[in-house]
């Protein structure tokens, strides 16, 4: 099997799975709420693990908060912020090719008489900075949007000209990050971006299904999305998973690892893909400078769902846009907003990688490429 879909989900690693099994014994089973010594070692192995996973962020423990996924994080900062600072201005700032968690967040705010506007994108994927300085000028900006590393493309944010541009123009406006395609790939310093509030997501970077996490910036006050009884200092409800917890950390610690070799591997993959992919006449959509763990590709007389088909005959595993979008069968909206024409869009596969994948499996995956144009083109 050569899995190209890591930018969907990711295989828990044998640590991450050792991990959660050794956290499921009876001396840790405890309700961390409880008073008895049970409840106190499950307690005080949650709080190590919110200090571990916060240093790992470039964060303090306070900031961190777990959650059950990206799309919690997204709702409990967007929705949250909004609710709770509502004299912070009526204005939101985003684009169109942010994830479905955050457009639908934002369309939840149009609905309740929030002032959304969307900066354009420019063809490699990064927002429009001239029209975002004056959006930011007007004021009444409240919260601006961004994703760090789009989902399907791999174009990356200008974080660093954004947050000059907040910092110079409307230094209130507080900033939030989708990180959840760059956590594991890039080093991740929380307080060093700049950012007020962003999200992560457990299973991108091979941990469990089920556990995100949302980092707030102390002073950063927001409404939480789950009411109940108090846990997490009250801004998530429920009984705290350690099992979830200690997965989430143990990804990251190990992903942290060998971070810039995983970075160069994966490199190389992505550049042999392009010249291989580019010299059979396939279109390469994602970004010169895009993350190189994604790579967006658009195969001529292919249409998407038929080309990921026949990929799959050769246990090739790949998708065709985002997978929380891909059983509605419509084309990319990422990809249009971006300027790509719907004809080649309606091409367009996604591989992503992970750093397990190998050149090996890049160049069996151009073989394959090879034989199905050979098996099924009408002519190439």
């Amino acid at each position: 099997m050569i899995y190209f879909d890591n930018s969907a989900t990711t295989f828990p690693t044998e640590r991450v799975r050792a991990v959660c099994s050794d956290t499921m014994a009876d001396e840790l089973s405890g309700n961390p709420g409880s008073l008895h010594k049970l409840g106190v070692a499950a307690d005080t192995a949650y709080g190590k693990c919110i200090s571990g996973t916060a240093a790992l962020l470039g964060a303090k423990p306070s900031e961190i908060i777990f959650t059950s996924c990206a799309t919690e994080s997204a709702n409990t900062a967007i929705r949250g912020f909004m609710s709770r600072n509502r004299r912070a201005g009526n204005t939101v700032i985003s684009t169109r090719t942010e994830h479905k968690a955050t457009l639908e967040c934002l369309a939840y705010l149009e609905k309740n008489g929030f002032n959304v506007v969307y900066i354009p994108v420019l063809s490699d994927g990064k927002p429009d900075l001239k029209v975002l300085e004056d959006t930011l000028a007007a004021g009444d900006c409240a919260l601006m949007c961004f994703t760090l590393v789009n989902n399907e493309t791999g174009a990356v944010l200008p974080s660093d000209e954004i947050l000059k541009l907040r910092n110079r123009v409307s230094p209130s406006t507080v900033y939030y990050l989708d990180a959840v395609q760059a956590l594991g790939k890039i080093r991740m310093d929380l307080h060093k971006t700049g950012c007020d509030m962003c999200s992560f997501s457990g299973h991108k970077i091979h941990g469990l299904k089920g556990v995100g996490v949302l980092y707030v910036r102390d002073g950063i006050r927001i409404d939480p999305l789950i009411l109940g009884g108090g846990q997490q200092r009250g801004m998530r409800s429920g009984t705290q998973s350690l099992v979830l917890a200690r997965s989430f950390e143990t990804a990251l610690e190990e992903a942290s690892e060998g971070i810039e070799a995983a970075f160069d591997d994966v490199s190389a993959i992505n550049g042999y893909l392009r010249r291989e992919l580019a010299a059979r006449k396939a279109m390469i959509l994602s970004p010169d400078d895009a993350l190189p763990y994604v790579l967006n590709v658009s195969f001529e007389g292919f249409e998407s769902e038929t080309m990921l088909h026949c990929l799959e005959i050769y246990d090739i595993f790949v998708s065709t846009v985002s997978a929380c979008s891909s059983k509605s069968k419509k084309v990319s909206y990422v990809l249009l907003e971006s300027g790509v024409p719907q004809k080649i869009a309606a091409n367009a596969v996604r591989i992503s990688f992970s750093r397990y994948n190998t050149m090996h499996e890049a160049e069996e995956f151009i073989r394959c490429v090879d034989e199905i144009y050979d098996k099924f083109a009408v002519r190439r």
